[in-house]
């Protein structure tokens, strides 16, 4: 039988690329996003794989509603790929925009609780399931400007690993994807407010990971034996590394 999974974000970037991976490797995928339009374009590109789902999954009841209308032959969820996600901004805290932190909030954490609650049950029942979070290195390595954007990445990393705490016997397994930079996606452009120009220098000069490098970790991940759990995964490009502590030098 097929897997069936269950992939938000799928309209762009990373989850784009991860909803064509598992489609053409023969599994079922819902294909959820804000913006129809390019789900219904992916869908029509897989004959039958793809159910392309319109669903903003900051509405904690449209993702229950979708998740409980699903057709019969989407319904059973063996994969989870929490991928929705987005930062606002590179302002100090102190001069940051209130309403980029709550819409990273909104979509980052709670939209993501929103999926794993909804989809979860289904899994436990059927004593078998996967979910895939994806979290970031901002939640592990903070940098100026990072702020909400890295806290709620953090959030995604621990949520992944309590979840693994609390589904213990199940068979459901956990796990958390964290890229470094990462290009040929509306990222950056999304941060710096749709400003190309910005969103272009991010990358210049350097070869940044690619959405069908995250689509390889997942697809990698899900395919494991099922006593298999792979409970995180941190990826970067070979041209970023860490760097030193910041210092601030004054005169004494």
């Amino acid at each position: 039988m097929p897997i069936i999974a269950f992939v938000t974000g799928a309209s762009s970037g990373f989850g784009h690329a991860i909803a064509r991976r598992l489609a053409a490797g023969g599994a079922r995928v819902v294909a959820s996003a804000r913006r129809g339009d390019r789900l219904a374009a992916l869908a029509a590109e897989f004959d039958g794989l793809i159910h392309p789902l319109e669903l903003d999954v900051r509405d904690g009841a449209a993702v229950e509603q979708a998740v409980a209308a699903l057709p019969d032959s989407f319904a059973d969820i063996d994969v989870l790929v929490n991928n929705a996600g987005l930062a606002r901004g590179l302002e100090p805290a102190h001069r940051a925009d209130l309403r980029d932190w709550d819409q990273m909030l909104d979509t980052n954490c709670r939209g993501l609780v929103h999926c794993t609650r909804a989809i979860l049950p289904g899994m436990v029942a059927r004593h078998r399931g996967h979910v895939i979070n994806l979290g970031s290195v901002a939640g592990t390595y903070p940098y100026p400007g990072g702020n909400v954007y890295g806290a709620t990445k953090a959030f995604v990393h621990q949520f992944s690993l309590n979840l693994r705490s609390d589904l213990h016997g199940t068979g459901v397994r956990v796990t958390c994807v964290e890229p470094g930079m990462s290009g040929d996606t509306e990222f950056s452009s999304v941060r710096f407010g749709g400003d190309q120009e910005k969103a272009d220098a991010v990358y210049s000069d350097m070869q940044p990971l690619v959405p069908d490098d995250i689509a390889e970790a997942v697809c990698w991940a899900t395919s494991l034996p099922a006593h298999v759990n792979v409970n995180v995964i941190e990826l970067m490009p070979v041209a970023q590394s860490f760097a030193p502590f910041q210092v601030n030098r004054i005169d004494i």
